[in-house]
């Protein structure tokens, strides 16, 4: 009979051993585990004390940071409360778009018969805006002698609900339409010989001080007499107006008809989509993001409407968006939106997971570098704020990404409503509390 190579006594000593060994092990993970836990309840108490001074203590306030990586929630105050979120919502009108619009952008539909053109617009905004300047459509458009502009495929209004009807005059505020041209804007650059695009306004500028920089529901525009700087003036947006404005540039006939015929129709792409993505994301332009959106929606339907590209991103993002938001718009001008900070960061979650780091950081503005964030929370040295912000009277919030000293990339969303100071009094707190964040996590 074989002896075992360990006695007794010894093979127990060995298991005594291994034991203890075990129990150490797990005594000083859950000591490491108690002080990890300690250590992030002292840093809330420090980031709930912070929300709590005197400049942030007087007006409605949401505040969520979230861990993508370890799906933690590190922080969290009023997370499922509505607020009034302003140009956050194009965070997303940003994911509406990459969703549902193709890589290069849709111009228009149309569709021949003979030596005639049909075609009715997709709502790209890009066709001679005065930053894209884009000039796709305008060329396709010139090879024809006889062209019917179609405009019944817009459903949605000038104005989405909610915009402030004073606004109409201002350039943050152009109409919404089919087939926008010049960026819906008059621009008039003042010296001694004025110029005005388009020209076709050459004579509808009046150079004189006026309540409003345009006539209500009429094209003809105020100046002031003494300035020098450049203006740009929504237009009245018409079928007409959209017919007269190619007629100025192009050679054919024009002419608009109540709807396209019964016949196949092509699509004419144009310019980049990311590219109008960018500039509606750094230059937080609410002309692209309501254009983008109705884009979005002649994606899935053949009418132009901002409520069909919503209802149907609410549903993609049913899990995400508990309690259901208000959502009325692409650019945040309506004070009908309503959103809850967690909405917010799971829908930037979202943008992170599905389509990568770098990538979506270069369509955000970065602290200190570049856009509406240019001169507002700058890193030391290197910017560490990625972040769309959103203003409007007595509101400011700032959604987006938040990368610490230790290399870890947070999640945020910052809303704050019903503010009766400075704006810039509640960003130099933010940006207080977003360096705690940075240097501690």
């Amino acid at each position: 009979m074989l002896k075992p190579i360990i006695k007794n006594t010894d093979f127990t000593f060995i298991i005594k051993r291994k034991y203890v060994l075990i129990s150490t092990a797990s005594l000083l993970l859950s000591l490491l585990l108690s002080c990890g836990s300690t250590y992030f309840r002292r840093l809330n108490r420090t980031i709930d004390k912070k929300l709590k001074s005197d400049v942030l203590s007087h007006h409605h306030m949401g505040f969520m940071v979230y861990d993508p990586i370890t799906k933690d929630t590190l922080f969290g105050k009023a997370t499922d409360r509505y607020f009034i979120p302003a140009s956050n919502v194009k965070i997303l009108t940003l994911y509406s778009a990459l969703n549902l619009i193709p890589e290069k952008i849709p111009v228009l539909k149309y569709s021949t018969d003979g030596d005639t053109l049909y075609f009715e617009g997709q709502a790209d905004p890009a066709g001679l805006h005065p930053y894209f300047n884009d000039s796709t459509a305008v060329k396709f458009l010139s090879g024809y002698s006889y062209i019917n502009y179609a405009s019944n495929n817009m459903a949605a209004t000038a104005f989405a609900p909610g915009w402030a009807w004073e606004d109409y005059d201002q350039p943050f505020a152009p109409e919404r339409s089919s087939f926008p041209l010049y960026g819906n804007v008059v621009s008039v650059y003042p010296n001694s010989s004025p110029e005005v695009i388009p020209h076709y306004f050459k004579d509808s500028i009046g150079f004189k001080d006026f309540a409003f920089r345009r006539e209500d529901k009429r094209n003809y525009f105020y100046v002031p007499a003494e300035t020098s700087d450049s203006i740009k003036i929504p237009m009245h947006m018409s079928p007409a107006l959209t017919a007269g404005l190619l007629k100025n540039i192009l050679s054919g006939n024009i002419s608009t008809v109540e709807q396209m015929p019964d016949l196949p129709k092509k699509t004419l792409l144009g310019i980049s989509r990311d590219s109008l993505l960018k500039r509606m994301m750094v230059e937080s332009d609410n002309f692209l993001a309501e254009q983008l959106l109705l884009a979005a929606s002649a994606t899935l339907s053949d009418t132009l409407e901002s409520k069909i590209a919503i209802s149907h991103m609410m549903e993609l993002m049913a899990d995400d968006m508990n309690p259901p938001p208000r959502w009325v718009d692409g650019s945040g001008l309506s004070r009908y939106n309503l959103f809850t900070p967690g909405t917010i960061v799971q829908v930037l979650n979202r943008l992170y997971l599905e389509y990568g780091e770098s990538y979506i950081f270069h369509l955000f503005p970065q602290g200190g570098v570049s856009g509406t964030l240019k001169e507002e929370f700058i890193g030391d040295p290197n910017p560490y704020i990625i972040a769309k912000s959103g203003s409007l009277g007595n509101v400011y919030c700032l959604s987006g990404y938040l990368r610490t000293a230790s290399g870890r990339l947070l999640i945020f969303s910052y809303m704050n409503n019903h503010f009766n100071m400075e704006s810039q009094l509640l960003k130099e707190e933010m940006a207080s509390m977003f360096q705690f964040i940075r240097d501690n996590y």
